[in-house]
């Protein structure tokens, strides 16, 4: 009897390796064929999804502050509200439903996780791990041959990944240390915490992830409309938004280029001459890097102009003097291209100013002023790459530009909120949806609010909070802005939608 037993134990255990190898075969295959095989999109939309859903469980496990008023002891907020404020800050849009102030410190820490998650260096480091994965695959296949150059390019890969992780810490550490060191002198900017009861060491790390990510979430009702008048805040701000998007492929140039200058490294100096070849997609070449930087300059420069003529002596600025409008000026047109902070009431400032805002949040990041004549070289490679791409499919071929999908947001908005645009229409009219819906879909979180004194008639039990305007909308319209800001935040995937449309012949 002990005999079978013993061979009955010893084919259960056979019969269990194999299912356990055969498991595990299958898994890799599987995490092969998601990783490699699939669309860069479909990895970014489950990646958001994914990163939203946990943070919307998150802040719901996570208690909430009482607050000592009876209006506010019991903030219970509703699950789309939270699920909408999740993707908010996981697509770095800033659109806001809730309070800031609402929020329990733990939950500021989800939130802080949720934007750095989301930050475009952090998903480009995410990038570069995936593109060494893929190449150790490739070795291990010995499809590389063990080639000198695909060596040299695996050891780039990795340099890179280090650079690009000490250039997301070096300026995270520097952020911090310069909010926290400014909120410690300052007693105006501390003075605004205490009375919120905000911990300094949180806001600080809080506002620098924010606005490095360029998510433009500020753990105050007011966003930086309270510190308006701290223009070395302000000031410290404004390189963390630059750095962390608009001018990040050129910065990381000027690293790379000191490193290689400092170290010699063959590493530095692979990648320099042969960016193309690594598919890191935020790392330009030397021309393209610099017409960047002159573009992003040159568009906040114009902004600026325009915005210190319109608005020099508007309600908006009316209590700073010439150096904190100036300051505050530079970081309101600064944050209208992708950030989302604000020092003032958007519904205060004139219609033209509103609209300059809205055509610089319909911008991409990295829009760049190519001068006409200006061809890049394409290598036979890329000829032949784009010569493949020509017979496209018809899905292809049905794909709407950028402002034909807007436009039907708008229109379903329109169609969601119908009944406030004729209660309401002070507050509900197209330009304050169009603003809304623009943001979103430029992830900047600008917005034109609501205001209860706006309202015809009896304005009842109206109370006048601090958050956007998409959180007075129908639970159909928050709906319609979390997909609009997961459409913008996969907007680089359709750039070339709707050249099969052609306006003449």
């Amino acid at each position: 009897m002990e005999k079978y037993l013993a061979l009955f134990h010893k084919k259960l255990d056979q019969f269990f390796n194999f299912c356990y190898t055969k498991a595990l075969s299958y898994i890799s295959s599987l995490y092969e064929y998601i990783i490699f095989q699939v669309h860069p999109f479909w990895h970014h939309l489950f990646y958001y999804i994914i990163v939203s859903l946990l943070g919307y469980f998150s802040l719901k496990a996570t208690s909430r502050k009482q607050r000592s008023s009876p209006v506010f002891s019991d903030p219970r907020h509703d699950d789309l509200d939270l699920f909408f404020t999740s993707v908010s800050a996981t697509t770095i849009s800033s659109m806001s439903t809730i309070e800031m102030e609402d929020f329990s410190s733990p939950q500021l820490v989800v939130l802080i996780i949720l934007m750095l998650s989301g930050g475009e260096v952090f998903l480009s480091l995410l990038g570069l791990q995936l593109r060494k994965s893929k190449h150790r695959k490739r070795e291990q296949k010995n499809i590389l041959l063990n080639s000198p150059s695909e060596g040299m390019k695996y050891k780039s890969l990795v340099a890179l990944g280090h650079v690009v992780l000490g250039y997301l810490l070096v300026c995270h550490i520097i952020g911090y240390s310069l909010a926290s060191l400014y909120i410690s002198i300052s007693r105006s900017a501390s003075n605004v915490l205490e009375r919120k009861h905000i911990e300094m060491h949180l806001f600080s790390l809080f506002v620098t992830v924010s606005t490095f990510s360029n998510c433009g979430f500020i753990p105050t009702n007011e966003n930086m409309m309270v510190f308006k008048g701290n223009s070395g805040l302000l000031l410290i701000l404004i390189p963390q938004i630059l750095l962390g998007n608009k001018l990040y492929p050129s910065c990381l140039r000027l690293v790379l280029w000191v490193l290689e200058k400092l170290t010699g490294k063959a590493e530095f100096s692979y990648i320099l001459k042969k960016n193309d070849e690594l598919g890191y997609g935020l790392f330009f070449s030397q021309v393209d890097a610099l017409l960047l930087a002159v573009t992003a300059v040159g568009l906040v420069m114009v902004q600026f102009v325009v915005f210190c003529i319109l608005e020099w002596n508007s309600v908006a600025l009316m209590d700073l003097n010439w150096h904190q409008k100036l300051v505050g000026s530079l970081f309101q047109t600064v944050n209208s291209r992708h950030s989302g902070e604000s020092i003032i009431d958007l519904s205060l400032i004139s219609p033209a100013t509103m609209v300059l805002f809205v055509v610089m949040m319909y911008l991409p990041s990295y829009t760049t002023f190519i001068p006409v004549g200006y061809d890049k070289e394409i290598s036979p490679e890329m000829s032949s790459k784009k010569s493949k791409k020509q017979g496209c499919s018809i899905a292809e071929n049905l794909k709407f530009s950028q402002l034909s999908y807007l436009a039907i947001f708008v229109m379903i908005v329109c169609i969601t909120e119908r009944r406030n645009l004729v209660e309401d229409p002070l507050n509900f009219n197209v330009f304050n949806i169009i603003v809304e819906v623009i943001s979103a879909y430029g992830n900047v979180g600008f917005s034109m609010g609501y205001s209860c004194k706006r309202r015809l008639g009896d304005i009842g039990t109206c109370k006048d909070a601090g958050y956007g305007f998409v959180g007075r909308w129908s639970r159909q319209g928050k709906m319609v802005i979390i997909l609009v800001m997961l459409f913008g935040r996969l907007k680089r995937f359709n750039f070339k939608g709707g050249k099969a449309w052609k306006l003449s012949l």
